[in-house]
Order: structure tokens, then C-alpha cells, then sequence
């Protein structure tokens, strides 16, 4: 079996992407080799030994295309050690009831494909990365009434502890 992990990727603002790539980082320090690539851009599965696959997600759900690529390779998926990570502005918001909710938006991932580990960070809100016109509307209005702030709210730390923790579980296991 190849000994690559693969950290792939669905975004819409490009917030999942950066954290993808962290991602990756952290798993190539610790030796592994690693391949960072979007979700449409990866038809077959066979070169990885592993796969961390992570998205945003759009009106609590991850993306249409990650849904779709963990259903394709659903198969695979379940032979090989898999992980699972979502990026949401939920995550930043200030009413911990809305934060709580998050866990289970990985419920549709999780009846296709059990993963070793879950990674749960908040995004970054560029009302101008926004492609909706009516959720810019909704955005500013969330912003203005307090519910939550533009920005980056990615917590590097907190991606790079669970990348950390990540390469220990995918690290090959000695026969």
C-alpha cells in the first residue's frame, strides 16, 4: 500500500482550503508524505494509505461535492484509516446552543463512513468572498445585531494540535 496520506478539500471562500493545508503541513512534519487537493480533483483513492477529508459547510451541511465524494468512495474510504474535519463560521458565533449543534452536521458522514478522528474549526467571514448577495445581506445583518464578527477566526493552534494528533493515529503501524 502507497504510504501518502491524502487531506482533501471542499470550499466555497477558501477558509476550508487554508486549513486544509495547515493540515497537511502538520502531517508532512511528522514525516508522513502528503497530498493536499480538492475533492474534484482526486478520482481514485488507491495511491493513499490514508485520507483526511474536510469541508465547509453551507447552511449546516457539508458541501453538495464532499458529500458526493464521500459517497463515491465510501467503499475505499471504509478500508483505509479516515478522518474528517469541518469549517464553519457556527464555531465563531457566541451563543454556545448554535456552537453545540455542530457535532452534528458530520451525522451524514458518519453513516457512510466511520472516522478515526473529527476536527471541528471555525472559518473566516470575507463578506466580499460571499458569492450570494442575499447571505452578504444576511451576514451583514448578523454582524450588526452581534451575533457574530467578520474576520478570520481560525484557531491555528487549535488545527495544528489536532493535525498533531492526527499523524499519530495515521502513522503506519508496525507489523
Amino acid at each position: 500500500m502507497a504510504n501518502t496520506i491524502l487531506v482533501t478539500y471542499a470550499s466555497r471562500t477558501g477558509s476550508t482550503i487554508g486549513v486544509a493545508e495547515a493540515i497537511g503541513k502538520v502531517l508532512a512534519e511528522s514525516g508522513a508524505q502528503v497530498d493536499v487537493r480538492p475533492m474534484q480533483d482526486v478520482k481514485d483513492l488507491t495511491p493513499y494509505r490514508a485520507v483526511v477529508a474536510g469541508s465547509a459547510i453551507q447552511d449546516g451541511q457539508w458541501l453538495p461535492e464532499a458529500m458526493q465524494f464521500v459517497r463515491t468512495h465510501q467503499t475505499t474510504l471504509a478500508q483505509k484509516p479516515f478522518a474528517a474535519f469541518l469549517v464553519c463560521m457556527t464555531l465563531a458565533m457566541k451563543n454556545e446552543n448554535y456552537r453545540r449543534a455542530v457535532v452534528d452536521w458530520l451525522n451524514p458522514v458518519r453513516a457512510l463512513v466511520k472516522p478515526v478522528s473529527e476536527g471541528f474549526f471555525a472559518g473566516r467571514l470575507d463578506l466580499s468572498k460571499v458569492p450570494s448577495f442575499r447571505k452578504r445581506i444576511m451576514f451583514r445583518i448578523s454582524i450588526a445585531t452581534g451575533v457574530w464578527d467578520a474576520g478570520d477566526h481560525r484557531d491555528w493552534d487549535a488545527i495544528r494540535a489536532w493535525a498533531r494528533d492526527l499523524a499519530v493515529q495515521l502513522a503506519p503501524q508496525s507489523s
